[in-house]
């Protein structure tokens, strides 16, 4: 017989004596047990018996009842299992103290809950009845309240630890699966699930009140669209008011400006009249200048006369005088040049005497000092030296040469490199223009929209559906997405062999928008301009005219295919357009170059317009011109394809050939930089060993030439008879200096007479000047007065005409002037007045405030400006609502969103504050863990010092894992354990 050890918390009603105590079990038809009911007293009960006689069936029985499934309790897949063999129903009756302050809901159930669960083959079903067995509750719901209120948690090891737990905790040597029974036992695990599940429901929460919010958006926007419409309205009435008041103004303006013409002419007549009395004293005063500047120069004029008969004897001597001092003073330089000139030359004899003395001296010396083996030893250091700079100048011959041959192969390398490096550029170019190409294609592949405008076009797209209320008829396009290669639709009939011709054709009308009438197109350009996508072109037709039907006489006579051959649009209008805007059944399209001339130019066919290559040519002739242009390269093609998937692939397959290029130029420049550096680092030691041989060139040279030279010393050795040649030589240069000397001694006294005579004839002069300053200076002042009156009487001429001509030609005929044209202004303002009164009083011109006193001409040109803005303004904005009704939807429109918008932030306030409750949770719940792992390694520390074995467990929350580790006794083990089979005696 064996006894099931179970611990205190095996039987949860064993530890309790108020509310949530089990106080009965009875079981029928439930597993080996056909009917069987247990007391269970309280605190601890112990239940013995035999293998198989049903100990753990009752365990079992007490999860089932507390809602566990079959699955968990690891004795049965499904709940009918439980039912004993040859029977068809199961009960398993729980009842449980409810009494206390802890009690469940007492005055429904009483002191006594009742438990009751059914299993039949094909259901379950769970009753709560109170004390007198009366039902009360049968959801799942009441039982997992009831559960939660005495937190009885089956599923928890420390609550309920079956047979198959205990073998499990026992035989488990991981240390996962001992952190999650710590982590379970805990209850931490069904924490952190219920903090979890509230942060997704959180996360849920906010995710819908950002929905409600978007959903209110558009309500917003045509809330804007209302305001919009009311400011419109306003703005009209505004601009219509301001019309009516300028048009006042400009009547009554025409008055005014001729009244104040009028005060001008008036001024204007009594300013010119005020310039005659002081332009005549002018001319009086120009007069009465003249005569008496005319006396005075008669006057001067006799004087100096009389004054040039006196200084002109005074004069000639002066002259006379000056010119002999000059020759003089010349004759003096002369003297002194020619005197420097002659002392420098016997300066120099003299040197050359002492160098001619200390060259004889020296050959005298050195004639005795040199022999004939001296002579033979230095021919023959001569020979070896010649033979050395031989040898290094071929050497350095031959390091030059390889030097110039290193330098070629270096710049052949970098030119290579250049080369290489341009070809790089040109395949990298390549490979981002594929790229780019493959991403557009993906986008049309996505949305085949995107190919006729991309973003754009979605976004007007979007704006159009949002204000079609606007639009007459809803617009057509783009046109591009209504002719596009579909297999069942057969657009393009040739598949994709002609699509890029008649893209070429077509152009930017691909991307065009079709409306029926000019409003259309205004709101359509208004949309554009919301969605910010404005380039692109509006065609203008009747949305009502049946699908043209061509005539073959009006079409091109040729085999060749047209543009409106190869397409095909189901939507007549899109048909019509290609025809009237694009002449798409003119435009003939060839394969090649030389066809396309012969079509074009040669066969002379008639209604040909225009002939497309495939490679892009235009070709067209307009009377004798012929014209022929390129293919439009900033025109993309291969929107009209048949699969996007094939050009992708294309695109793929050629931009993997580029890279394939580009590694391979990648690999080329490797190798030319490898050799560039290796003939580099050759250069630059071939360069030292030049320089080096270069030096030693140099300096044997060098030592050649001075031992050359003083071979060459040593064999001009002169003769006794060459020495007396150069002291005769010396005699004579000093015989010619004492000549020189001799003639500088009679220069000298030449240029003292000479400075005699200059100092005399300056005397003189002198005093000639002192003696006639008087007469000279009157003389000049005389002049100097004469030109000066001469001056005074031209100048007075002058304004006496000026004046006269003033008054002739500027004052008298303006005024006459403006005498003449004040009648009719006079005239002029009665007309305006009499034309301004029947527009409006004067008197209520006068009451306006505001008048900034704009001219006619300011005022007319406001007035058109504002006349065509009223006709464009109430063209655009041509509502048929009132401003009245407008203002009151717009107020409900806005105080339904302001509601629904308070509502919202009181959600989101909400959902803040349970945010914040739920991070002060998810704290709290970690410092719970950091606690409960603590005091899990203190008891177990605790546990094992009492039977004296040492030992510790860690617990890691990152890595979810509890490790244990325990020292046995030394009479026992010397071993650490780590694995609970050890500790359990039962491994």
């Amino acid at each position: 017989m064996s006894v099931s050890r179970v611990s205190s918390d095996q039987i949860y009603g064993a530890q309790r004596s108020g509310a949530g105590t089990i106080k009965r079990i009875r079981l029928e038809n439930f597993m080996c047990h056909s009917s069987l009911e247990i007391e269970l007293g309280e605190w601890v009960n112990f239940i013995a018996g035999q293998n198989g006689s049903g100990k753990s069936a009752i365990l079992t029985a007490l999860c089932i009842a507390f809602g566990s499934r079959a699955k968990d309790t690891q004795r049965a897949s499904k709940l009918k299992e439980f039912i004993k063999t040859g029977c068809s129903y199961a009960i398993v009756q729980v009842e449980i103290k409810n009494e206390g302050v802890d009690a469940f809901k007492p005055e429904i159930y009483g002191d006594t809950i009742i438990i009751e669960r059914r299993i039949s083959d094909s259901t379950s079903s769970t009753v709560l009845k109170d004390r007198q067995g009366k039902k009360v509750a049968s959801r799942k719901e009441d039982l997992r309240e009831l559960v939660e209120h005495f937190n009885i948690d089956v599923e928890n090891p420390c609550v309920i630890m079956s047979q198959d737990k205990s073998r499990e905790f026992l035989h488990s040597g991981n240390d996962k699966d001992k952190f999650k029974f710590f982590f379970k036992a805990t209850l931490l695990q069904q924490v952190d699930e219920l903090l979890q599940s509230i942060i997704k429901q959180l996360k849920d929460a906010y995710a819908l009140v950002d929905e409600l919010e978007n959903l209110i958006r558009p309500i917003q926007l045509e809330l804007s669209e209302l305001q919009e419409k009311i400011e419109n309205i306003k703005r009209v009435e505004q601009i219509s008011q301001e019309v009516q008041l300028l048009k006042k103004k400009l009547a009554w303006s025409w008055v005014y400006d001729v009244d104040g013409q009028l005060q001008r002419q008036r001024e204007k007549i009594e300013k010119l009249k005020e310039r005659i009395p002081t332009c005549q004293a002018k001319i009086d005063s120009a007069l009465d200048k003249l005569v008496k500047l005319q006396e005075l120069f008669s006057k001067k004029k006799d004087q100096v006369a009389a004054l040039v008969e006196k200084t002109s004897e005074v004069r000639r001597r002066k002259d006379e005088l000056w010119d002999a001092f000059c020759l003089a003073t010349k004759e003096k330089l002369e003297l002194e040049e020619e005197h420097g000139r002659n002392s420098k030359q016997i300066h120099k004899m003299r040197n050359d005497v002492r160098m001619l003395e200390e060259q004889a001296h020296d050959i005298q010396e050195k004639h005795i000092r040199n022999t004939q083996a001296e002579e033979s030893e230095i021919e023959e250091h001569i020979k070896e030296l010649e033979y050395a700079v031989d040898h290094v100048k071929s050497i350095l011959s031959s390091l030059k040469d390889d030097e110039n041959t290193l330098s070629e192969h270096v710049s052949a390398e970098m030119d290579a490199m250049k080369k290489i490096n341009d070809e790089i550029k040109c395949y990298e170019k390549k490979q981002h223009e594929i790229d780019h190409q493959i991403h557009e294609l993906r986008l049309h592949q996505t949305n085949r929209v995107t190919a006729f405008g991309g973003d754009g076009v979605l976004r007007l797209l979007r704006a159009i559906e949002r204000r079609h209320r606007q639009f007459t008829m809803p617009p057509i396009g783009p046109i591009g997405a209504h002719v596009f290669y579909d297999y069942a639709l057969q657009t393009l009939v040739d598949g994709d062999t002609w699509a890029p011709a008649v893209e070429q054709a077509i152009g930017k009308l691909l991307n065009a928008f079709i409306v029926t009438n000019s409003k259309d197109a205004s709101a359509l350009r208004e949309c554009a301009k919301e969605a910010r996508y404005n380039y692109f072109p509006i065609v203008i037709h009747k949305f009502s005219r049946p699908r043209l039907i061509i005539p073959n006489h009006l079409l091109p006579q040729t085999n060749h295919p047209t543009t409106l051959s190869v397409i095909h649009s189901d939507n007549p209008t899109v048909f019509n357009v290609l025809v009237d805007s694009g002449k798409a059944e003119r435009q003939v399209l060839v394969k090649d170059y030389n066809v396309g001339r012969a079509v074009a130019f040669d066969q002379r066919i008639p209604n040909l317009t225009e002939v497309f290559t495939l490679d892009g040519f235009r070709m067209f002739s307009r009377g004798s011109v012929q014209t022929i242009l390129p293919s439009n390269k900033r025109l993309s093609i291969g929107h009209l394809c048949g699969s996007f998937g094939d050009q992708i692939k294309e695109f793929e397959r050629h931009a993997s050939n580029v890279q394939q290029e580009i590694e391979k130029c990648k690999s080329r420049k490797r190798q030319s930089e490898k050799k560039l550096q290796d003939f580099g680092s050759r250069l630059i030691n071939l360069k030292r060993r030049r320089l080096g041989v270069e030096r030693d060139f140099t300096a044997k040279s060098l030592k050649l030439q001075d031992v050359q030279n003083l071979l060459v010393v040593d064999a001009s050795v002169l003769p006794e008879s060459t020495t007396n040649e150069l002291y005769q030589e010396i005699s004579d240069v000093k015989m010619e200096i004492q000549g020189k000397e001799a003639l500088l001694e009679t220069l000298r006294e030449r240029m003292k007479e000479a400075e005699e005579k200059a100092t005399t004839l300056k005397l003189s002069l002198e005093n000639l000047g002192e003696s006639t300053k008087g007469e000279i200076e009157a003389f000049q002042k005389a002049e100097e007065e004469l030109t000066e009156i001469e001056k005074e009487i031209n100048h007075a001429e002058a304004s006496r005409v000026h004046y006269e001509n003033v008054m002739n030609n500027k004052v008298l005929p303006p005024i006459k002037e403006a005498e003449a044209q004040y009648p009719d202004l006079e005239n002029s303002r009665k007309e305006s007045y009499r034309k301004a009164s029947v527009i409006c009083p004067e008197s209520e011109i006068k009451a306006l405030e505001g008048w900034d006193g704009s001219t006619t001409e300011q005022l007319s040109a406001k007035l058109k400006i504002l006349n065509q803005r009223l006709m464009h303004e109430s063209h655009r904005y041509g509502y048929s609502e009132s401003i009245d009704d407008l203002r009151m939807l717009y107020q409900e429109k806005k105080h339904r969103i302001s509601r629904k918008l308070e509502t919202y932030k009181a959600f989101r306030e909400r959902l803040d504050a349970c945010q914040k409750a739920l991070d002060l949770r998810w704290k709290k719940f970690q410092r719970n863990a950091s606690l409960l792992r603590r005091e899990l390694t203190w008891q177990f520390n605790g546990h094992l010092g009492k039977k004296g074995i040492s030992g510790h467990i860690k617990v890691s929350y990152e890595e979810k894992t509890l490790s244990v580790e325990v020292k046995m006794p030394q009479d026992a083990s010397s071993s650490i354990v780590r694995d609970t089979r050890g500790l359990s005696g039962c491994s």
